[in-house]
């Protein structure tokens, strides 16, 4: 049974006179202990989404589970949900022990009760030493934590976090992500995680939604997601650098892309069809520039980032990205030889741009 479940959710906005529909009939499953991470570009209503989870928003049409039980008309504090939003909502002027137990002050939870509880929590984030300092003498990683233990002390086992690390330097990012994740494996909260950053997102997920257009495009697995993506959108969004996408053509046992052929994959030889015109969708990484390699490809830009390099190679008509883990010194203009690994193709449908394999599973 599912833990939390949106069944069929609509919502909508109305923005100088005029209606925007934000969320289109979207569904989605998270089982209890789950990691779900909901990524989706700026926009895409991720943090509507957590709203009408928590109870702080209505959807229009739909319904909202917890737990196993429809709660469309509990109120948010009846829920019992957590919540972490972007800035953390941490009060300056408060110990971090006054943060904690905040909370439990407001509903009146007895003093030695609330003692008990802060404590125990703090122990277990291992920020016990930190309780008499002020938010100011605190590191990300640490913030992080406290607005955690906030949530925690709730006794709430469903906690909802609106991209609570991105107010973060970089450095500061990668180490709370790390700790984040440690933490969700020692408690096993289930918590829903909404985010704009493709690495954030795959290092942190046990599963994970990709939004668009309102709905769910992709569900699953991330690295299953990441190697076999729904369709076209979900493959050039997903990853960064992301799939490349190129158009090709079927011709008998083989997949012609700008003029060459290349062996068709076993697993597509009863999908597709003869003359049929598809997309490819190949990875950056599972294309290697070779002296023999069998497509040309002009440089048209190149971004150097120190372990490797991103070449964004000409193809015909396509524009492909190429990772290059040597030092080789690449100029703009100059001409390269790509081999791609074909077994590592995925091949969608040109019309509606989805995954043919899974089409085919459908069937």
């Amino acid at each position: 049974m599912s833990y939390v479940k949106l069944e069929d959710i609509w919502k909508e906005y109305e923005v100088k006179k005029k209606k925007i529909q934000v969320i289109k009939g979207l569904n989605l499953d998270v089982e209890k202990g789950e990691f779900t991470v909901i990524l989706g570009p700026s926009g895409e209503g991720k943090s509507t989404i957590l709203r009408i989870i928590a109870g702080l928003l209505k959807q229009d049409r739909g319904h909202v589970y917890l737990r196993g039980k429809i709660v469309d008309d509990l109120s948010p504090k009846d829920r019992r949900i957590a919540m972490v939003p972007q800035n953390y909502a941490i009060y300056p002027f408060m110990s971090v022990y006054d943060n904690i137990a905040f909370p439990l002050k407001i509903a009146h939870v007895p003093k030695n009760e609330i003692r008990e509880k802060v404590l125990n929590v703090a122990k277990m984030l291992r920020i016990d030493e930190l309780l008499d300092r002020k938010p100011g003498q605190l590191s990300g990683g640490q913030m992080q934590r406290v607005a955690i233990a906030r949530a925690l002390v709730k006794e709430a086992d469903i906690i909802l976090m609106d991209e609570p690390l991105s107010n973060l330097d970089a450095q500061v990012r990668v180490l709370a992500r790390e700790e984040l994740k440690q933490l969700q494996r020692e408690l096993k909260p289930t918590i829903i995680y909404v985010t704009h950053d493709q690495v954030e997102a795959l290092s942190l997920a046990t599963k994970l939604a990709v939004l668009h257009n309102g709905i769910i495009q992709a569900f699953g697995d991330p690295i299953k997601l990441y190697r076999e993506p729904d369709n076209a959108w979900v493959a050039k969004f997903l990853g960064n650098p992301p799939m490349n996408v190129i158009k090709a053509e079927i011709e008998s046992d083989t997949i012609i892309i700008d003029n060459v052929k290349f062996d068709l994959p076993d697993r597509y030889k009863n999908i597709v069809k003869d003359k049929q015109k598809v997309l490819v969708g190949i990875r950056p990484e599972d294309m290697m520039i070779t002296d023999n390699g069998l497509l040309e490809g002009e440089i048209e830009m190149i971004e150097d980032l120190g372990a490797y390099s991103i070449l964004h190679a000409k193809i015909g008509d396509d524009v492909v990205r190429v990772i290059e883990k040597s030092i080789t010194k690449r100029e703009r203009g100059e001409k390269i030889k790509i081999n791609i690994d074909v077994n590592k193709m995925v091949l969608f449908d040109i019309e509606n741009e989805k995954n043919l394999a899974l089409i085919n599973k459908s069937q």
